[in-house]
C-alpha cells in the first residue's frame, strides 16, 4: 500500500499528542499538516523536526489555519484527516466528516488503545463532560486525600503549548517561580499555580511519553500520577480509576459532546457537581444520562461552594464579572464562580463590559458572541493580556469580581478595587472520594 497523506485537525494538545503516538515514525503515514482552531494564535508555526521525528520530517510539519482545511486536503493529496481537539458538540465533528469527505478524503477519531501510553505507577485520572465542569477543584481535592496517606502524587496537565514547541518539550513547575521561568500564559498559570501552591509538583508540555518518564522518577518522589485532564478529554495514560466531572448547569451535554460522553461511559466514579447552584432539573437529567450510559459507575453528589476574600468590595457596587477565559468561550457556559459571587453577596448589577472592549478581547466577543456581559479572561499572548487589562480598566464599574483560579493582580495592574474568589470541591452525603481512593490504595498496596 503506498504512503497515505495525512492532515491532523487539532488546537495544539490532542493533535500533537496523536502524532506522536501514533503517526511519529510510522512509514505508513506522510503527516503533511497540522490544521489550528479554538486557541488565538497558534497556527502560522510548525511542529518543529525535533519533535516530529528528524528522519521522515527533517523540516518539521506545517501548521495551518482550519479555514483552509479543504485548499490543503485538494493541494496535497490527502488520504486522511484525523479529528484532534475535544469539548465540541457531535454537530461539529460530523460537519468536520462532511467537510474533510467532501472534499474527497477519508475521516479518523483515534480512540484510547492507540494513544493511551502505560505508566509504571498508579494513575488517577480526573475528566469531565464539558470545559469548566470543576475538574480543577476535583483534581486537587483528590491529591489532598492521597497526600494526607503521606503519598507522593505528581499531577500531570494536559497539554497547553501556545509558545516555543521544543523549549516546551517536557515543563515541571514545582514553585510558583517557574511559572515565569516558562513563560506561561494566563490560561496555563490557572491551571498549574493551584497545584504547585498546594506542595505537589506538576509536569506538562507536548511530549507525554518523555513527561510521564520524567514524572515517574521527579526528584521528589513518587508513588501516584494524577492525570489533570483538559477540555473534556479522554486522558493520555492508561487509568486505574478514571473520575469523571459532570456539571448540571449544562444538563444533556454529557450526552451530546465529544469527547465528553467517551468520559461519561468510561467513568469508574462520577462526580455530579455544583449541585448547590444547578436546577433539580438539570441534576435529574445528569442523573439519567449516567443510568443510561454507565450505570455501574459510582456517583458523587458534589458542591462548589464559594467564598471571596472581602464581601464589602461586592455588596451595593456596580461589578465587573471576570471568569476563567476558556470555561466561557468554547466551554459555552452562562455562570461562573464570579456571577454566583456577584449574587450571593449583593451586587448591586453586574455591569456588561462589551461596550468597552478592545483589540484581542473584541475579537474574542465577535467569535463567541453568547459569552453576554461576563468578561473572558482571555491570556494567551501578551497583546491579549494587555488588551484584557486595558478592557478592565476601561470599564465604567465599581468594582472587579475576579473568578479565575489565579490572582489577575499579579499578573496585570487594575485599578479598581477587587476581590477574588475561592472555591473547592465539597462532597454531599456518601459515597465520597476518600472512599474511592481507600480502595484504589488498597488494590494498589499504597
Amino acid at each position: 500500500m503506498s504512503k497515505q497523506n495525512v492532515v491532523i485537525i487539532g488546537a495544539a494538545g490532542r493533535d500533537f499528542h496523536n502524532f506522536n503516538t501514533y503517526f511519529r515514525g510510522n512509514e505508513d503515514y506522510n503527516v503533511v499538516a497540522f490544521t489550528a482552531a479554538q486557541i488565538p494564535d497558534i497556527d502560522g508555526r510548525k511542529y518543529p523536526a525535533e519533535l516530529a521525528g528528524k528522519d521522515l520530517y527533517p523540516e518539521g510539519i506545517p501548521i495551518l489555519a482550519e479555514d483552509e482545511l479543504e485548499s490543503i486536503i485538494k493541494e496535497k493529496s490527502v488520504n486522511l484527516c484525523v479529528f484532534s481537539y475535544s469539548d465540541v458538540n457531535y454537530k461539529h465533528v460530523m460537519t468536520m466528516s462532511a467537510r474533510v469527505n467532501a472534499a474527497g478524503a477519508n475521516y479518523m477519531l483515534l480512540g484510547p488503545a492507540d494513544t493511551m501510553i502505560k505508566s509504571t505507577k498508579p494513575v488517577v485520572s480526573v475528566v469531565a463532560t464539558r470545559t469548566g465542569c470543576g475538574k480543577s477543584q476535583t483534581s486537587r481535592k483528590v491529591i489532598e486525600y492521597l497526600m494526607a496517606k503521606g503519598l507522593k502524587v505528581v499531577a500531570v496537565r494536559h497539554p497547553m503549548p501556545y509558545g516555543d514547541l521544543i523549549a516546551q518539550k517536557v515543563q515541571r513547575f514545582a514553585e510558583v517561580d517557574d511559572l515565569e521561568k516558562h513563560q506561561c500564559t494566563i490560561e496555563e498559570m490557572e491551571e498549574y499555580e493551584p497545584h504547585v501552591v498546594r506542595g505537589n509538583v506538576i509536569y506538562a508540555g507536548v511530549d507525554y511519553e518523555a513527561i510521564l518518564r520524567e514524572a515517574e522518577k521527579d526528584p521528589t518522589g513518587c508513588d501516584v500520577i494524577l492525570w489533570d485532564g483538559g477540555n473534556n478529554d479522554f486522558p493520555f495514560y492508561k487509568s486505574d480509576l478514571t473520575i469523571t466531572v459532570a456539571d448540571p448547569h449544562r444538563a444533556g451535554d454529557e450526552v451530546n459532546y465529544y469527547p465528553g460522553e467517551v468520559n461519561l461511559r468510561m467513568a469508574d466514579a462520577i462526580v455530579i457537581n455544583k449541585m448547590d447552584s444547578a436546577s433539580p432539573e438539570g441534576i435529574q437529567t445528569v442523573r439519567e444520562s449516567i443510568e443510561k450510559v454507565n450505570p455501574k459507575a459510582i456517583v458523587i453528589d458534589g458542591a462548589s461552594p464559594i467564598k471571596v476574600d472581602d464581601p464589602a468590595v461586592i455588596k451595593g457596587k456596580r461589578v465587573l464579572v471576570v471568569e476563567d477565559g476558556p470555561t466561557l468561550t468554547h466551554g459555552g457556559m452562562k455562570i461562573g464562580a464570579g456571577t454566583v459571587a456577584a449574587q450571593k453577596y449583593g451586587a448591586r448589577e453586574c455591569v456588561d463590559p462589551r461596550p468597552y472592549t478592545v483589540g484581542k478581547l473584541s475579537e474574542t466577543f465577535r467569535i463567541y458572541p453568547n459569552i453576554g456581559q461576563l468578561l473572558p479572561a482571555m491570556g494567551y499572548g501578551e497583546e491579549q493580556r494587555k488588551d484584557l487589562e486595558a478592557t478592565i480598566n476601561n470599564t465604567e464599574c465599581d468594582a472587579v469580581i475576579i473568578g479565575t483560579p489565579i490572582d489577575l493582580n499579579r499578573i496585570i495592574k487594575i485599578k479598581k478595587p477587587t476581590t477574588r474568589v475561592y472555591y473547592d470541591l465539597q462532597e454531599i452525603g456518601e459515597p465520597t472520594l476518600e472512599d474511592i481512593l481507600g480502595d484504589f490504595c488498597k488494590k494498589h498496596n499504597l
